[in-house]
C-alpha cells in the first residue's frame, strides 16, 4: 500500500477541500472489456436523457459543477469535465477509448463530475503528499510538455516532483498503460463538491473495474479532508 499524507499548506490553502484515494492491486488491463464498452453507451444514453434541453448556465448551476467553475475561476480556465459533459451531451460525442483501467474512470467522472487522475502506482516513488503548489513548481505533462504550475493549485507529490495538477492535469511519468496492474486513482474536489459525491466516484471506479478484474484487490479507499 502506497503511503500518502497531505501537508498542513495543502489542509490550509483549501479548506473544505476533499481528496478520495482508491489503490487498487490485482488488476487487468491489456484486453478490451465489453461490459465496460457497453456501460459507456448506457450512460452516455443516460447523460443525453437527463440532460436534455441544458445550457452551460445549467450545468453551472449543478452543485458539484458549480464548487468546480468557482475553483477554475480562480485561476481563469474552464472545467475539462464540464467540456466533455457539454460534447456527450450536446454534440453526440462518445466517451473515449484508451484502455480499461482508465476509461473506467472515464465513465464514473461524466457521471459524478468529480475530477479523478488515474495513476500506475509502480511508477510512483513515495512517500507521496497531498499539497499546494507553489511559484517554482513545474511538471512534464503526459503530452511531454513541461509545464510551470500556477502556485495556489491543489497537486500531488512523490520523490521526484509534481505528479499530478488539479489545472494542469498528470504527468508523464506515471499513467496508466496496457501493463498497469496496480493503480491509484486520485479524486480531487474542491470545497463545495462534498464527502457523498467523491465517495461515489470512487464506487463507480471500482464498480465499473470488477467485470474485468474480478480479482482486484482494494489496498486502500479513503478520503482525505482538508
Amino acid at each position: 500500500m502506497l503511503v500518502i499524507s497531505a501537508t498542513a499548506a495543502w489542509r490550509s490553502a483549501h479548506a473544505g477541500a476533499i481528496i478520495g484515494l482508491l489503490e487498487l492491486s490485482g488488476l487487468e488491463n491489456a484486453q478490451a472489456s465489453p461490459e465496460l464498452d457497453a456501460r459507456k453507451r448506457e450512460t452516455e444514453a443516460a447523460l443525453r436523457e437527463r440532460y436534455q434541453g441544458f445550457s452551460r448556465k445549467d450545468f453551472l448551476a449543478l452543485p458539484v459543477m458549480s464548487a468546480y467553475e468557482r475553483y477554475y475561476r480562480r485561476f481563469n480556465k474552464t472545467y475539462h469535465v464540464q467540456l466533455q459533459v457539454e460534447s456527450i451531451v450536446g454534440k453526440g460525442k462518445s466517451l473515449p477509448n484508451v484502455s480499461p483501467l482508465v476509461d473506467a474512470n472515464f465513465v464514473a467522472e461524466v457521471e459524478t463530475l468529480v475530477l479523478t487522475a488515474g495513476h500506475d502506482a509502480a511508477k510512483l516513488e513515495g512517500p507521496l503528499s497531498l499539497d499546494v503548489s507553489r511559484d517554482d513548481d513545474e511538471m512534464t505533462q503526459m503530452n511531454g510538455v513541461k509545464k510551470a504550475i500556477r502556485a495556489g493549485d491543489m497537486v500531488m507529490r512523490d520523490a521526484r516532483g509534481v505528479c499530478c495538477s488539479i489545472l494542469y492535469g498528470q504527468d508523464s511519468r506515471s499513467p496508466i498503460s496496457a501493463g498497469t496492474s496496480h493503480a491509484l486513482y486520485v479524486a480531487y474536489a474542491p470545497a463545495g463538491v462534498g464527502a457523498e459525491a467523491v465517495e461515489a466516484q470512487l464506487g463507480r471506479i471500482e464498480a465499473n473495474i470488477r467485470p474485468f478484474s474480478p480479482r482486484a484487490v482494494v489496498e486502500q479507499h479513503r478520503l482525505v479532508q482538508a
